[in-house]
């Protein structure tokens, strides 16, 4: 089976998270010779296969075979894949299913690699991957068997194939901030505290501010406002209360605690709560790791272009691999349809993503 049938097949299976829909169990059939373990918790199916070739280093791929929903407006049916125009159309073709076809394919084929190779796959990537990769490596840690450098398969190209390679990825932080006020008539504002008035003048130190400078693998993490709402909906009270919502992209620069004091400064003189949660954090690889500079060799050598290093973007499992201390860096197809109504990839980019992982695995 060559890399383009394989990902015809994996798109066939309906595997909206958490489900896998039975693709695990196929792929652990399609790989022969490598040894598999399941971890499985929550209703959720994590796979580990991995195959010792010599003594030398452990390279993982890593990826995830669950989808979000079609939704609709799709042309054809999603979960039928379809080819048109050199294009292969169906829910997963970018997101991720490409990246598993392309990496199953490569260590199907691979007779010779010097060290251990091994393939780590979720069916809970797109949901809250609360039983997912993270699950699979807190075992393997256990067992001493923990890679020490990953490629996560998400797509990461920006406009054409090989563009961009992701060695990091910003982590996510929350805000919830309410203003307690004293609610009263509007005609009567001076016997009211109006938690509006309250925050105008503040915002201004709040609102897209950065919260550091940022540095050579990341932009500043940015304080962005993403809801503000008081009151009920009426012109003659003021409200009693305010509640404001922010989300900070942050970098390695900036953390929970730096956030909190920088709003106890702002909202001092107010009464006010705030809550803060951190659904990820930030990792970055080293731009001169092996797995760096091997990988970029390899897209140069398939695609003739020198890529780039890149963190921009939201989360992905590539998260989990940097908190357990594993190099590990990013590369699939381009990003420009996932999760969108007729997801779609070309033939052309999931074959040069085959070539590039054959190229790297050679000389690794």
């Amino acid at each position: 089976m060559q890399v383009v049938d394989l990902l015809l097949k994996l798109l066939s299976y309906k595997s909206l998270t958490p489900d896998d829909a039975g693709s695990l169990k196929f792929i652990e059939e399609y790989l022969e010779g490598y040894e598999a373990t399941y971890v499985n918790e929550g209703g959720v199916k994590n796979l580990f296969l991995t195959k010792k070739f010599s003594e030398g280093p452990h390279l993982c791929f890593a990826g995830h075979v669950d989808v979000v929903p079609a939704g609709d407006k799709w042309e054809s049916n999603p979960f039928v894949p379809m080819i048109k125009a050199g294009r292969i159309y169906g829910r997963g073709t970018q997101d991720m299913k490409s990246g598993v076809a392309a990496f199953v394919q490569t260590c199907q084929e691979v007779k010779t690699f010097n060290g251990r190779l091994s393939i780590l796959l979720t069916s809970d990537e797109e949901g809250e991957a609360k039983y997912g990769t993270v699950i699979m490596l807190e075992h393997l840690k256990a067992k001493g068997m923990l890679p020490e450098y990953c490629i996560v398969a998400e797509p990461t190209c920006e406009q054409t194939f090989g563009d961009a390679i992701k060695i990091g990825r910003r982590g996510s932080i929350n805000g919830y901030l309410t203003i307690e006020g004293k609610q009263g008539h509007a005609a009567y504002p001076e016997k009211a505290i109006n938690p509006v008035h309250q925050i105008a003048p503040i915002l201004e130190k709040i609102a897209g501010i950065n919260l550091d400078n940022g540095d050579n693998d990341f932009a500043p993490s940015q304080m962005v406002i993403t809801d503000i709402r008081g009151g009920m909906e009426v012109t003659n009270v003021t409200p009693g209360s305010l509640k404001l919502m922010f989300n900070v992209r942050n970098s390695t620069k900036t953390t929970q605690e730096e956030i909190r004091k920088h709003i106890d400064a702002c909202f001092s003189e107010l009464d006010y709560r705030l809550e803060l949660t951190q659904g990820s954090y930030p990792f970055v690889t080293n731009r001169d790791s092996l797995l760096v500079n091997k990988l970029s060799q390899s897209i140069q050598n398939i695609t003739a272009q020198k890529t780039k290093l890149s963190t921009a973007g939201g989360t992905s499992d590539a998260r989990f691999m940097g908190a357990f201390g594993i190099d590990v860096v990013e590369f699939g197809v381009i990003n420009d349809t996932i999760h969108a109504p007729n997801e779609n990839t070309s033939i052309e980019e999931v074959e040069a993503l085959y070539e590039v992982f054959v190229d790297m695995l050679k000389d690794f």
